[in-house]
């Protein structure tokens, strides 16, 4: 049951057409893991926050770096130094307190990965290097658990949704090794994308709307261009293919 508090606040979602109570109180219930606090991840618990789910857990091993306040939004010049994950704490307690928030401090690896998303009902991938997002994606397989991804580099950012078998996943899309550099980006990509991402998660939780399955979105801020590409996927996928789709 909603509160009479959270009627109100979130009464200008409460009455699009389709969401209502209803969409709302399944947005209380679900748990919500972010694997990464740098700038998708701020963007998207950022927003999920505001949007009122029920639960999240923010995970990250970084400190606050001054070259992270062109983009990581949750973090501020009187946090450098700190732990990503105490400084994203400190600001979304603030910016919605009916929303339980846990904040880890970990590296995601293939030997904790598991305990980690445990009990989660949905993960969105924030990260910013390729092998730990195959970890993610292969964790989030191996558990059923649907998968929200997004990329930035420089203006251009990009987002699909992994829904376990049923989607392609982000092995069938990224093939080979990339390697791990620092890569340029601005703000308002991680920005966009991360709002992107969140926006995906409240329509799976709410069940309206058409999800980007199969679909990898483009966002090119230059030419301000949005494109969208099919993704198939690979039946002799190493970490979906074995697993039978469901219709």
């Amino acid at each position: 049951m909603l509160t009479t508090d959270e009627l109100e606040r979130y009464e200008r979602q409460i009455i699009i057409e389709k969401f209502g109570e209803e969409g709302q109180e399944k947005l209380k219930r679900a748990k919500v893991f972010i694997a990464g606090a740098g700038g998708l991840g701020s963007a998207t618990s950022i927003y999920l926050m505001a949007a009122g789910v029920g639960m999240m857990r923010i995970v990250d091993h970084d400190r606050v770096e001054l070259s992270n306040l062109n983009r990581q939004i949750l973090h501020w010049d009187e946090d450098i130094g700190k732990l990503k994950v105490d400084s994203a704490l400190e600001k979304l307690k603030r910016l919605n307190k009916g929303v339980e928030i846990e904040a880890t401090e970990a590296t995601i690896t293939e030997a904790n990965v598991s305990q980690l998303v445990a009990d989660f009902d949905l993960i969105v991938d924030a990260m910013d290097n390729l092998p730990t997002r195959y970890v993610v994606n292969k964790a989030a397989l191996e558990r059923n658990i649907p998968l929200f991804h997004g990329a930035v580099y420089g203006f251009e950012g990009r987002a699909m949704t992994i829904i376990p078998g049923q989607t392609a996943c982000l092995r069938c899309l990224y093939r080979g090794v990339f390697p791990q550099e620092k890569f340029p980006v601005i703000g308002v990509t991680p920005a966009v994308i991360g709002c992107i991402q969140a926006t995906e998660v409240i329509k799976y939780i709410v069940g309206i709307g058409e999800l980007l399955t199969n679909r990898l979105l483009i966002f090119d801020g230059l030419d301000m261009k949005f494109k969208e590409f099919k993704v198939k996927k690979d039946p002799s996928c190493e970490h979906c293919g074995h697993l039978v789709t469901k219709e």
